[in-house]
């Protein structure tokens, strides 16, 4: 049973598939265990300059996107997508153009590993709104 899914379960023990009523599947989500989740992947992050969470895989292709999964955590990447919201609006990009795509990425780059690109020490970043 192991490798069987949880529609095919549900399909042999007549117990519906996910869809028939709902909150059906929901009752029965104790039969079926889940793979308990993979430990978090830790990266020495070069905007906090400690070891935090990293990113679940590279966020841009390329050797710049390889760069970023090795040395950005998850929280610099949160502050790099406000920075990138600000740079979007300002130049007025399109980034679905390649010349947008370009300034991104030179921004990316400048960004995490520029000059300056560290935070001040004892930066704490703002608290999102609830």
């Amino acid at each position: 049973m192991a490798g069987l899914t949880e529609f095919t379960l549900k399909r042999s023990e007549g117990l519906g598939m996910t869809g028939d009523r709902p909150g059906s599947a929901a009752r029965y989500k104790h039969l079926f265990p889940r793979e308990a989740p993979m430990a978090q992947r830790m990266v020495k992050c070069v905007k906090f300059g400690k070891e935090l969470p990293g990113l679940e895989e590279p966020p841009w292709g390329g050797e710049l996107g390889q760069r970023i999964y090795e040395s950005v955590s998850e929280q610099a990447w949160d502050l790099w997508a406000e920075h990138l919201k600000m740079i979007i609006n300002e130049y007025r990009l399109n980034p679905a153009t390649p010349e947008a795509q370009e300034i991104i990425a030179q921004q990316m780059e400048q960004f995490f590993f520029g000059e300056g690109a560290a935070l001040p020490p004892g930066y704490v970043p703002p608290q999102k709104k609830a």
